[in-house]
């Protein structure tokens, strides 16, 4: 039987595809961590390969023979809030239980039974001590999912082990590692009387924190040839620049464009069938449509105020300054859930393209229910779209409903662009495609619509670009500014046939008569027509 692309759990290299878990970090810096008894995070987005590392350098350990390294799941105690007593308790248990699957004995069960008259507030530290004391080797201990705990249990926790860092080795665990979505000191712990604790306080012996990176292009490379190397199924070469800008190297969605394009879309188990980017394109908008649970996470998160906060400001395009209140605690939230890349000397933007579709398709998903889905009306008999058409019909119903839908966005301030993206979403229902480039300080949304002309790969592509702005300051200013900015544009993507430039007036004082107009520019010999609404 073949492998697969793994999207649900921990890699085995018997079942799935897997790069080499031990290579995605710095092995050596890591083992000198141990040497020296550090204890240290390490954290990274959700699916991105942290359990099947941690396990990987647990093997690793415990082959070696220098260390009795353990790996263990205290997720299970998040039932129990702050429960202190039951989740201690569950902790304790599944450390036992992983101590002795990996001795091979009943040693840590037997320390447990023992200690169950301990308090809450110590049976944690004295079970690490006592069994420290007890081992052979030094005790590696990885607690994986550690911030799925909340609260007065979350505290204790951190608190216990902080209180037997000083008796390592001998008498408390070597190095602890925590894993979590989040690094230590992010953590903003509300306490049953309302309380503030910051990780950084409840656990301040942490001497590193490492973040699990994406994969490199040369990652997904070698990641898609073992299935072609296995099988015999070719990924055509221009898949991985595509492949790339979609998920900038993001392992789950790295692994679920394959597995949709290979396996989900039946037509291609045939594997004498090549994988194109037609293909890849259909499996992107399949896994966007399907809103898979590594999807819907992320998209219940946008409905928080920190979140929100962070996000929205990029999809407005909001200049950097005006961008400099939003606290820095929220941007490290946003970022250590993956939704946001964070460069040094370059504006905070949506992770990678699959993100940069989902969003704006996700927070308008009530109001593309609404409008009708009939995408014939537009398209001119060649198969291609008839941009004027449709922006005539957008200016009427934006005169006639933006009032009234921007004001249901929860991310009112990017409401026009929002609202116009919604209403081409009907030309990906009918067939094409739409790449948006949005973020910090660009001062604009850029649109490019890609409507293939005839069936399968290879043919005829209609190119379409947008420019969107928000009017701050003269027109004159704004319509010269966005001329040349949607001139680059279609150079850089090659759309020089069509380009449209509009330009939203949110100015109160001003009729709709005055704001809905329309006007063919020529710049620098492209064709461009200018857009009021």
């Amino acid at each position: 039987m073949e492998r697969f692309f793994n999207t649900a759990g921990p890699n085995n290299i018997e079942d799935s595809y897997t790069l080499n878990p031990l290579a995605r970090f710095d092995l050596d810096d890591i083992m000198t961590l141990i040497q020296q008894k550090r204890y240290f995070v390490l954290h990274a987005p959700r699916q991105t390969g942290k359990t099947s590392c941690m396990l990987a350098l647990r093997d690793y350990l415990n082959a070696a023979g220098d260390y009795i390294a353990v790996y263990a799941n205290v997720e299970g105690g998040q039932a129990s809030r702050n429960d202190i007593q039951s989740v201690i308790k569950s902790m304790v248990d599944t450390l036992a239980f992983e101590v002795d699957s990996i001795l091979n004995s009943s040693l840590a069960e037997d320390l447990c039974n023992t200690i169950q008259s301990v308090g809450r507030d110590s049976m944690l530290s004295i079970f690490l001590s006592k069994l420290s004391n007890m081992l052979p080797k030094p005790f590696v201990l990885i607690l994986d999912e550690i911030d799925a705990l909340v609260g007065d249990a979350l505290v204790s926790v951190l608190r216990q082990i902080r209180s037997g860092y000083a008796n390592r080795p001998k008498n408390f665990p070597q190095t602890i590692i925590l894993c979590g979505v989040r690094d230590v000191r992010d953590y903003r712990i509300v306490l049953s009387n309302q309380d503030i604790v910051t990780g950084g306080s409840a656990f301040n012996i942490k001497a590193e924190s490492l973040r699990l990176g994406n994969f490199t292009k040369e990652d997904i490379h070698e990641l898609y040839m073992q299935h072609t190397n296995e099988t015999g199924q070719k990924f055509d070469e221009a898949c991985y620049p595509l492949v790339w800008d979609a998920t900038e190297g993001q392992p789950w969605l790295v692994n679920a464009l394959a597995r949709e394009a290979t396996w989900s879309m039946k037509e291609n188990r045939d594997r004498s069938v090549v994988i194109t980017p037609e293909i890849m394109y259909k499996a992107q908008e399949n896994l966007i449509y399907r809103r898979d649970t590594h999807i819907d996470i992320l998209i219940d998160k946008l409905n928080e105020p920190r979140v929100r906060r962070v996000i929205e400001p990029i999809l407005a395009n909001s200049d950097e300054a005006d961008d400099s209140l939003v606290p820095n605690d929220d941007v490290l939230y946003v970022q250590d859930m993956g939704l946001i890349m964070v460069e040094k000397g370059k504006p905070r933007r949506i992770a990678n393209g699959i993100y940069r579709e989902i969003i704006p398709r996700e927070l308008t998903w009530s109001t593309q229910n609404f409008l009708p889905q009939q995408p014939q009306w537009y398209q001119n008999a060649d198969n291609s779209i008839n941009m004027e058409k449709l922006l005539l019909d957008f200016q009427q119903f934006f005169r006639e409903n933006s009032d009234a839908w921007i004001g249901k966005f929860d991310y009112a301030e990017a409401g026009p662009q929002l609202l116009l993206q919604c209403f081409l979403q009907r030309i990906v229902n009918g067939g094409g495609y739409i790449d948006r480039e949005y973020g910090l300080g660009r001062k604009r949304t850029d649109l490019l619509i890609r409507k293939p002309l005839t069936e399968g790969y290879g043919g005829p592509v209609q190119r379409i670009v947008l420019e969107l702005k928000i009017k701050r300051g003269a027109l004159d200013t704004v319509i010269n500014d966005g001329l040349r900015q949607t001139a680059e544009y279609m150079d850089r993507v090659g759309a020089v046939d069509e380009g449209h430039l509009i330009v939203f007036d949110r100015s109160k004082t001003k009729t709709w008569e005055e704001r809905i107009w329309h006007k063919k520019y020529e710049y620098q010999g492209y064709q461009i027509m200018v857009w009021g609404m």
